[in-house]
């Protein structure tokens, strides 16, 4: 319960760990004084004191290891700015490849740091050993090393950002626990604690492993959750040199930091278990758990296997305590989409490594609207009410912990979890073969076994994985026949009431269609005219809009949505994912098998490209809408949930004739490559404007005033400097996204996505080049040490002028 704030601060920061002390040393340097950091214990006293401290800069995306590459600038410049030591030891890391399969991943992740700007060595079995020399070199398929990485302490990595932070003026109040947080409106009033109530315009939730605790006291689920992690600390009888490296060997499950005379070892087990369902006891401090020597021998073994030294040692230190593991094992960063100044920053499985970087991108969050950079993969509307669900939660953040060392197959799937959302077609699609995924719970197909086949995944780096050749019969039957995808999982949202329209047309970037019956293909754009989200708006009715976009995107398009709608209450939105399943029926004779169960026009004339309209299809009613994903001639089908199986088997008896078939997302993601169709988070984002990825022609500059206008208005004047390319490659060449694309100058851009294409034969790939390259049609592409010739061609190198797409 709330009461009249004791004091204000313009910024309250809970909790004092490395994440809560970063955000504050960010904030302190660019000149924000009014800033209040309350920690229930002492500085470091959740997590960060047990932490390993380790710091890798490599991740998947550019972004993320952008990110990482911050944390280490900070560390380069701490000390002197500081005063303090931070024991900060450059000293490189180096990754070992104890299988094939291993080194075919680590080879991915070296070619990914060529176009991030990452220097990362190619090294020998022996090359390696002389860089460790406690290794043996048994099995060593090859090794990588980064010269910047190293390892930090993080106990005097916390206090030297605390200490710059009182410099610039931040108060930080150790022994305060937050108790309540009060909320008017979309906005939180003030905080209460133990030691009165502090007003507040702004607060960040940093509190580590009690931040879904925290959350909930704002309304606000988090999927954060908590793991036991256990590493060990030997005897302190070894002898080696201040610069020796740090050591990973994922396929021995095992993680190494010198330490004085001993070695820091620890690994990422299967079966960790987690704890109190994410929400540890308020007073559970600086604590440790009693040690695990059985789950200790998972990773110690096989350490021992790599390090024979070990057998001659002992071990003098046992470290097990709780440490954050997000429902992906990423952090959960950014403004809760359920309030207007609840900020997050949480979930750091590596919190140490990301410190520094992490907290320049929240400050920026809070100070300037935007974190500097896309960050999607971190961002906290990555997730929903799904993924906070305590039970899920844990039952992921188990999973994301046990698999942190393992393999990363493309196209991977989580097994925990499983079928929580399922459309009326689950069972169905199950008996007919499909190879089922997941998406923000959903289960969807993503394949379909052919008849005597088993519906399992055998992936790979370098070949063709074990659904290629099923996923090119369903390419081909969308091509030249008919097919039916289940795309129930589409996020789907109801914009209702007088100001719609307006609403709407404010907050797109296309022009919303002004009477029902027709749907736009639009991107919802920032005041900078970057790409926030890329949607469908369908007008369906008087005053009544359908919005629909990704499985994975519903928070985050409806929290963009939602703050950008009028106050005064006109336009009111809703999710309606769950009301109504998706029926994608796609392919040349798609039009005659809908024309055969429906006694209304579905023709050119009655129902042309982008048209939308109520239809009977048997005994069922269904709203659809002429466009697709596929480059395809089809028919979106909005079907009430309690009819869609009804549909589906109308639609299989009118498509026997014609040899329908069924299709899954991976089939979808072959066909939009070949049609050059963009997807957000991969191709298009925040730091990507319409008129760089090529979406100039769903920019209407001259309706009126919109969000991002005035900046797209702007550029489309000025021009850009990069621009989206196609680029194709005789047969199949194994790209994954992030590889170089290069000319005799060196690096010029990387893949953004890639795959093949079954009806061109040709494996596709796209990426953003520079402008004054326009002209060029030859490039390299680099995947596993190879390098491939690239031609560039038309951006949409099926049907480009959409004939079949319009038939």
């Amino acid at each position: 319960m709330g009461t009249s704030p004791d004091r204000h601060a313009r910024i309250l920061i809970i909790g004092g760990g490395v994440i809560g002390t970063s955000v504050a040393y960010h904030l302190a340097r660019s000149g924000e004084k009014d800033v209040l950091l309350l920690e229930k214990s002492q500085l470091t006293h959740g997590c960060t004191w047990h932490a390993a401290g380790l710091v890798g800069q490599l991740r998947g995306k550019r972004n993320l290891t952008r990110l990482m590459q911050n944390s280490v600038a900070v560390f380069d410049r701490l000390e002197a700015e500081s005063g303090m030591a931070i024991d900060w030891k450059r000293v490189g890391s180096l990754r070992l490849a104890s299988s094939p399969a291993r080194w075919s991943e680590i080879r991915r992740s070296m070619t990914q740091a060529k176009s991030f700007g990452v220097e990362c060595e190619d090294l020998s079995a022996g090359e390696a050993k002389r860089l460790f020399p406690f290794i043996t070199t048994d099995s060593i398929e090859g090794a990588a090393f980064i010269a910047g990485d190293g390892y930090i302490d993080p106990y005097a990595l916390t206090q030297a950002y605390a200490r710059v932070a009182r410099n610039g003026g931040v108060k930080i109040e150790e022994g305060v626990t937050v108790t309540g947080i009060n909320i008017d409106g979309r906005r939180v009033s003030s905080v209460d604690t133990d030691a009165g109530t502090v007003g507040c315009d702004v607060v960040v939730n940093c509190a580590g492993v009690w931040a879904k605790r925290v959350g909930e006291m704002a309304g606000v689920g988090l999927a954060a959750g908590v793991v036991e992690h256990q590493y060990f600390v030997t005897e302190k009888k070894l002898e080696f040199d201040d610069s020796l490296t740090t050591l990973r060997d994922p396929d021995k499950n095992f993680y190494l930091k010198p330490d004085i005379g001993s070695f820091a070892i620890g690994g990422w087990e299967d079966g960790a278990p987690g704890c109190w369902r994410g929400k540890p006891p308020v007073d559970f401090g600086n604590e440790l758990f009693a040690p695990n020597m059985e789950r200790l021998e998972l990773f110690a073994v096989p350490a021992s296997e790599r390090l024979p030294v070990l057998n001659e040692i002992g071990i003098q230190t046992v470290i097990n305590g709780p440490i954050p593991v997000s429902a992906d094992g990423e952090p959960v960063m950014g403004l809760a989409p359920e309030l207007d100044n609840f900020f997050v920053a949480c979930g750091f499985t590596a919190g140490i490594a990301a410190s520094g970087g992490a907290g320049e991108a929240m400050a920026n969050w809070i100070l300037h609207g935007d974190p500097g950079m896309d960050l999607w993969a971190f961002d906290v509307r990555r997730f929903g009410a799904v993924h906070a669900q305590p039970v899920f939660l844990e039952k992921r953040a188990v999973e994301a912990y046990g698999a942190y060392y393992k393999i990363h197959w493309p196209g991977e799937e989580a097994s925990a979890g499983r079928g929580l959302r399922r459309s009326p077609l689950y069972q169905p699609l199950k008996h007919a073969g499909a190879s089922y995924g997941s998406k923000f719970g959903w289960e969807r197909p993503n394949w379909f076994a052919p008849r005597g086949t088993q519906a399992v995944d055998q992936p790979s780096f370098e070949g063709k994985p074990n659904w290629f050749d099923a996923v090119g019969d369903e390419c081909r039957a969308i091509r030249d026949r008919v097919a039916v995808i289940d795309q129930s999982s589409f996020s789907k949202l109801a914009v209702t009431g007088p100001g719609a329209y307006h609403a709407l047309d404010r907050i797109a970037s296309n022009r919303i269609p002004a009477e029902p019956g027709r749907a736009v293909y639009t991107q919802l754009c920032n005041p900078n005219g970057g790409i926030e989200a890329d949607l469908t708006v369908v007008h369906t009715g008087p005053q009544q809009f359908l919005v629909v976009t990704g499985a994975g995107f519903a928070v985050r398009d409806r929290s963009w949505i939602e703050r950008h709608l009028p106050s005064d209450g006109s336009a009111v939105l809703r999710d309606v994912t769950g009301a109504w399943a998706t029926i994608n029926l796609c392919g040349p004779h798609s039009m005659e098998v809908l024309r055969k169960l429906t006694d209304s026009g579905v023709d050119n004339a009655c129902l042309p490209f982008l048209g939308a309209s109520w239809l009977d299809i048997g005994l069922a009613r269904a709203l659809a809408v002429r466009i697709g994903y596929v480059g395809e001639l089809g028919f979106e089908l909005y079907v009430p949930q309690e009819y869609a199986a009804h549909v589906y088997e109308q639609i299989w008896a009118g498509g026997e004739e014609f040899g329908i078939v069924n299709a899954g997302y991976r089939a979808i993601e072959s066909c939009r490559l070949e049609k050059g169709y963009l997807y957000w988070s991969s191709d298009i984002g925040p730091d990507v404007t319409p008129f760089e990825a090529g979406l100039g022609f769903c920019v209407a500059l001259d309706k009126g005033e919109f969000i991002g206008g005035e900046a797209l208005r702007r550029i489309s004047k000025k021009g850009v400097e990069r621009r989206m390319a196609t680029l194709s490659m005789d047969g199949f060449v194994p790209l994954h996204g992030g590889e170089p694309i290069s000319r005799d100058s060196g690096v010029l851009g990387y893949v953004t996505s890639a795959g093949y294409g079954h009806r061109l034969e040709r494996t596709i790939a796209l990426g953003y080049l520079p402008r004054e390259l326009d002209d060029i049609s030859a490039f390299e592409i680099e995947a596993f040490g190879r390098s491939y010739s690239a031609i560039r061609g038309a951006r949409s190198p099926y049907d480009p002028r959409m004939q079949r797409l319009k038939a």
